[in-house]
């Protein structure tokens, strides 16, 4: 159960679940740049759509 800082909004020394997202996506754009977010972005709105319309679940490695 939040404690009363927690519930008042204060900090209490632990990160939040917006931060991590946030400190995670800035690391994962050093480290792979702008390129890999649209590589990944027309991968995840193209090949599971089709592989799911053909009934079949598609294995590692076959997402291209």
């Amino acid at each position: 159960m939040p404690g009363a800082e927690e519930r008042r909004g204060e900090k209490t020394g632990r990160m939040s679940v917006e931060e991590a997202g946030r400190r995670g996506g800035e690391t994962t754009r050093e480290t792979h740049g702008c390129e890999f977010y649209r590589e990944i972005g027309r991968k995840g709105g193209t090949a599971p759509r089709g592989a799911a319309a053909r009934g079949e679940v598609p294995q590692k490695g076959e997402l291209s």
